[in-house]
């Protein structure tokens, strides 16, 4: 089945990708998700992929349903609502034949996507090269190019290390120290002190929702004192080294747990703007 020459296919609903999805919705476009089986979203109040556990979910003033065909999806886009597809290959693309396509996976490589998917096409961050991969590069590094239109070249190289928020950087993103499967202790929004036990990482699946430790977990402790900013879903299965968390140390800054963030809004606003620039040079 075609698409309108108005939809905009996003690949990826974290948080990042949100900001992009609310941007593009209040602008008025018709947007299609298309999202991992299982998505792993650490800030996950503030991201629309949640909409593949609990069927439609809402951050700020929008709401993403997660639809089983494009049927569905096309009268959930004509109610001025947000359509989410799980098809983490992105299949779906060549038939909809979209108005844009934006990588929104933020994986720092290319997972598939390509500058002839659609006559608009943009990509967040590293891992692709404007021209040759995609019309368009968004900058997504923290600091003075934040949210950057790149026409030829690529973004900057992923450093590894997170961007600086209230003097800290990579001290607070906490990853799993083992494989298991995680469960918090404490929820996104509360304060914890440096050293408490935030999480367990569970060498079996048991019962969700906040839990005590048992025999076997392997305690998650928080880097710093701080709000939990984010924080894996309970019972996600994680590997060592996997993000789980993110502690903010702006502790007055509680509803920004809530609230898409700063960086989000910026590459969305980017992402339009990269948009509209296209559609003027090919005379739309």
């Amino acid at each position: 089945m075609k698409s309108t020459n108005e939809l905009i296919i996003i690949r990826g609903g974290g948080d990042i990708a949100t900001g992009t999805i609310q941007v593009l919705n209040r602008a008025g476009f018709a947007v299609l998700v298309l999202e991992t089986e299982s998505p792993s979203a650490i800030r996950r109040l503030v991201a629309l992929s949640e909409a593949v556990y609990d069927g439609e979910y809402t951050v700020e003033d929008v709401t993403c349903v997660c639809c089983r065909d494009y049927d569905q999806a096309r009268q959930v886009m004509q109610s001025h609502k947000v359509a989410l597809l799980v098809d983490p290959q992105g299949t779906s693309i060549r038939d909809l034949q979209p108005w844009a396509v934006v990588d929104a996976i933020l994986a720092k490589r290319n997972l598939g996507t390509r500058r002839d998917m659609a006559p608009k096409t943009i990509a967040l961050g590293p891992g692709f090269c404007a021209g040759v991969d995609v019309d368009r590069v968004i900058e997504t590094m923290r600091g003075h190019n934040l949210g950057r239109i790149i026409s030829e070249g690529s973004a900057l190289p992923n450093t590894g290390v997170p961007g600086i928020i209230g003097g800290y950087g990579k001290e607070r993103v906490v990853h799993s120290a083992c494989a298991g499967y995680l469960y918090g202790l404490v929820k996104i929004g509360d304060t914890v002190q440096q050293g408490q036990a935030m999480a367990v990482i569970s060498p079996v699946r048991r019962q969700t929702g906040v839990v005590a430790a048992i025999a076997g977990d392997v305690i998650v402790a928080a880097p710093l004192t701080g709000l939990v900013r984010g924080l894996i879903r309970d019972g996600y299965p994680v590997t060592a080294g996997f993000k789980i968390a993110d502690v903010d140390p702006r502790e007055s800054e509680w509803a920004n747990c809530f609230t898409i963030s700063d960086k989000a809004r910026c590459i969305g606003g980017a992402v339009l703007t990269a948009l509209l620039q296209l559609a003027c040079q090919q005379g739309e």
